[in-house]
Formats: C-alpha cells, sequence, structure tokens
C-alpha cells in the first residue's frame, strides 16, 4: 500500500501498485494540470518532482508520471504544478510569460517544473545547464527561443553557486520560488516513514521485479496495473576496487552519466548519454533495466559489450558471474533464471582514460533509439592493437560482440589496409532486418561509417579518411 507525500498532503492508497502516477492525478486526484500526451517519456508534459530524504537533505529529481508506478513513489514527496501554484505568478513562471515561452499551454506545467528541477539541483547558474534541465520537454508552438530567453533571464536573476544544497529549499522559499510550506517537508517525510516501518510487506509469488520500469510501463501498462510486482529496493553504486569497476543494477543511468569516476575514465560520456532517452528517462529508468530488456539496439548494452564487461547473477545467496557477450540468447532472450536477478556490471578499468568510443545513429539526434548503435575499446603498444573490443546494435536479432572482427585485428600493426579488411570481416558477423528505421543495406552501410569514425576518433595519429574511403 503506497504512502507518499503529494504536494503537502500525506497520502496512502490501497489502489494497485502498477497504476501509473499521471492517471492517480489525474483521475483519483482532480489533479489535471499535469498533462497526459505521448504516454511514452519523451515530451515532459506530465513531469512532476519526485522528493526523497538524503542525510537529512530532501532531493529532487524530475519524473515522467506516465512512466511512474505508484509502487515506486513509496515513501516519497511528489510535486505537482499545483503544489507550488500561488496567488500571483512565482518567477519561473513570470519569465516564460515576459519572454514568450507560452503559446498553446499544454506543455507549459512540465515545463515550468523542469525549470524548477534546476533550481533546485543545480550547482551554479549556468545557462547550458538550464537548457540541459528542460531537454527532456518538447514545445510545438514556440521555437523554443522564448523558452530560452527566459532561462537566461532566471540565471541572471538568481544567484545558485551562492546557494549552498543543505539550504537550497530555503533560498527558494525566499526567492519565492516554491511556497513556504516546503520548509516542513522533511520533517513530514520523516515522520511518514516511521509510520511506514510496520507495514507488512506482500509476500506473493510469481511477482515481477521492477526496477525503474520505464520501458515496461511503455509497452504494457494496462497489463502491469493488474500483475503482482516486486520493486527492486537497491542503493546506486558505483565503486572502482583494484582497476575493477562495479556497478550496482539499481544505478540510474543519469546517476552514471554525470559520475565524476565515470568522467574521468570516459571523457566523452556526458555528452553521449544524452543521446540516451530524454533526461526525465534517465533519471528513473535503471542499468541493469536497460541490459536485461535485451533489446537489440540497446544502447547500455552496446556500451558495456564494448568493454567486455561481466554481469553479476543472484539468486538466494547463491551468485554467479557470466560475460555479457554470453548473456543475449536470442530477441529478447537471456540467460537468466527464473529466480535470478542481475545485481552488477563489472568490467576492468585502468587508471588512466580508456580510449573508448560510442557512437549512435537515430532518425531523430535527441530522444530517440538508435537505427544502429555502436561502441569500440583499443589500446595501443607500439602501433599495434594490444587490446580491442566492438560491440554493434541493430544489426542482429541480439547486441551484438563482433568476436571474429576483434580476433582478427589482435595484436596486428595498425594500418588502413587491416582496418579496411576489418570492415569487410565485420560485415559477414552481422544480419540486420528491414524494419521502419532502415533497410539491410542502409545499415549495413551506417555500422561500416560508424566503425570508420570509431578508428578516426581512436586512432587520429594513426589513420585518416581518405585513407579509409
Amino acid at each position: 500500500m503506497p504512502r507518499f507525500l503529494l504536494n503537502n498532503t500525506a497520502i496512502e492508497t490501497d489502489l494497485a501498485d502498477g497504476m501509473v502516477l499521471l492517471d492517480f492525478l489525474r483521475q483519483e486526484q482532480q489533479l489535471i494540470g499535469t498533462r497526459a500526451a505521448c504516454r511514452e517519456g519523451d515530451c515532459g508534459s506530465c513531469l512532476v518532482l519526485c522528493g526523497e530524504l538524503n542525510q537529512d537533505i530532501m532531493q529532487y529529481r524530475p519524473v515522467t508520471s506516465c512512466l511512474l508506478p505508484l509502487g515506486i513513489i513509496n515513501g516519497r514527496h511528489i510535486v505537482t504544478i499545483e503544489g507550488i501554484n500561488v496567488d500571483t505568478l512565482n518567477p519561473i513562471q513570470q519569465a516564460l510569460v515576459e519572454q514568450g515561452g507560452i503559446q498553446c499551454g499544454f506543455c507549459t506545467p512540465g515545463l515550468v517544473m523542469a525549470i524548477t528541477t534546476f533550481f533546485l539541483t543545480a550547482s551554479s547558474s549556468t545557462e547550458s545547464l538550464a537548457i540541459d534541465a528542460v531537454s527532456g520537454n518538447l514545445c510545438r508552438c514556440t521555437g523554443y527561443a522564448g523558452i530560452r530567453r527566459a532561462l537566461a533571464v532566471l540565471c541572471r536573476q538568481f544567484d545558485l553557486g551562492s546557494s549552498k544544497p543543505e539550504n537550497r529549499i530555503n533560498d527558494l522559499i525566499e526567492w519565492q520560488i516554491l511556497p513556504s510550506w516546503f520548509g516542513d517537508i522533511s520533517h513530514c517525510l520523516a515522520e511518514l516513514s516511521e509510520a511506514g516501518e510496520n507495514t507488512i510487506p506482500s509476500m506473493i509469488d510469481q511477482q515481477i521485479k521492477v526496477a525503474g520500469g520505464t520501458d515496461l510501463w511503455v509497452q504494457k501498462a494496462q497489463q502491469l496495473v493488474h500483475q503482482n510486482l516486486d520493486f527492486i529496493d537497491s542503493d546506486e553504486a558505483i565503486e572502482l576496487t583494484q582497476q575493477n569497476c562495479t556497478i550496482n543494477a539499481a544505478t540510474r543511468i543519469e546517476t552514471l552519466r554525470l559520475s565524476p569516476l565515470m568522467q574521468q575514465h570516459f571523457r566523452q560520456i556526458e555528452d553521449d548519454f544524452k543521446l540516451i532517452c530524454s533526461m526525465p528517462v534517465r533519471q528513473q529508468a535503471t542499468v541493469g533495466g536497460n541490459i536485461v530488456n535485451a533489446s537489440p539496439i540497446g544502447d547500455l548494452s552496446v556500451f558495456f559489450l564494448a568493454l567486455d564487461a561481466t554481469l553479476v547473477l543472484k539468486s538466494g545467496k547463491q551468485q554467479r558471474s557470466l560475460p555479457l557477450r554470453h548473456f543475449f540468447k536470442g530477441y529478447k532472450q537471456v540467460d537468466l533464471q527464473v529466480d535470478e536477478e542481475l545485481v552488477g556490471i563489472r568490467f576492468f578499468c585502468p587508471d588512466t582514460p580508456l580510449n573508448f568510443s560510442f557512437e549512435k545513429v537515430s532518425k531523430r539526434t535527441y530522444l530517440d533509439i538508435a537505427s544502429v548503435n555502436s561502441a569500440m575499446l583499443i589500446e595501443l603498444q607500439d602501433d599495434c592493437i594490444k587490446t580491442i573490443h566492438i560491440s554493434a546494435g541493430g544489426v542482429a536479432a541480439t547486441p551484438l560482440y563482433l568476436q571474429q572482427t576483434c580476433q582478427f585485428l589482435q595484436a596486428k600493426k595498425v594500418t588502413a589496409d587491416l582496418i579496411k579488411q576489418a570492415l569487410d570481416i565485420a560485415q559477414t558477423e552481422i544480419s540486420p532486418i528491414a524494419d521502419i528505421r532502415g533497410s539491410i543495406d542502409y545499415k549495413r552501410l551506417l555500422l561500416k561509417q560508424l566503425l570508420i569514425a570509431h578508428f578516426l576518433k581512436l586512432l587520429p595519429d594513426l589513420l585518416c579518411w581518405e585513407d579509409l574511403r
């Protein structure tokens, strides 16, 4: 039975854990400012804030309520547009009006909530960070120019750099961005958590395990309302021990993107991961969920295949390790037993940044799934290939590790002719099918071009475009 704070009211409901928050808000609470639009996490119209108490500090993130089941928000603080509305426009709303950032108004509530999250979480009033914060919000009317002007005005008006995290909410109350009742939320949430400690957990068999659930509720939201669900309660963690990096499977994709440890070893990860779904979806989707989903174009599957990663699988007290390249057995089929759970991903990570490249081509640059994606890790010694791992998605029934291509390149001196031969071998390993994202010939060409892009990016002193055409 979910218990949570909705704006400044404690809520306890016996409705199904699988019911999405969007429907609960609009149908049960009549909070219709949260809009129902794409129901796939793409547009941001249904955006709300989700807050958790962490070491006595409230931490908020934006979430798409169309993909957020009630069972996940147990013990959290949910804020809708109605929750931040007061008698007059707050500074965010005022800036959008004055700068022409509003026309039909359908997307406006979600946009306001995204900007509010920026003020709650950003370390500085940097316009580029503000733009990133609204990157998951689509607007058909304004052309975005007015929204960008509003963000520029707000960044000049308020200095987030002078606002410490532990005092951020008080500062936003003083700036009239948040209503005054936000000051008591940490105490209210602590009391709610204490009251819920005596709740008896469900012991129903054959429950469906859910982490972020972002793809599950796109594919079968109605069915999941009637299913028995087991929400995985596990902490996020990214640890480096003796050159082995271990990532907890429950770690969110956005946490991975912004991790200082990951940025230290993958210099492009902050920008590369912007190509993976929308920012609010990255705030909810987990690393393990993306892999277990087993999509042939799964971005994280392709990313970790190129690291030759190993999965940590657990069943009760039993635990086993399995190379990721052996995990995928067929289309949407994986080597995961009924009672097993993916708990971690592990890969070798030296002290220096990895010579690593991730590439993705889709019909839209952002907010889209790949036509073809690929990744490569390469390590040289005296211009010879000491280590190489190459992966590709969208060119087979599963995310693919290009084993024959890697074996061919291993321990050979880099030359243009060698790379051309490797490109030909890669074509023999793939078996793309035609679909709405491209023909067979198009996908073959895309993979070739992406592999060339990897080599040119990672070996700029040894190869040039003219030699590989």
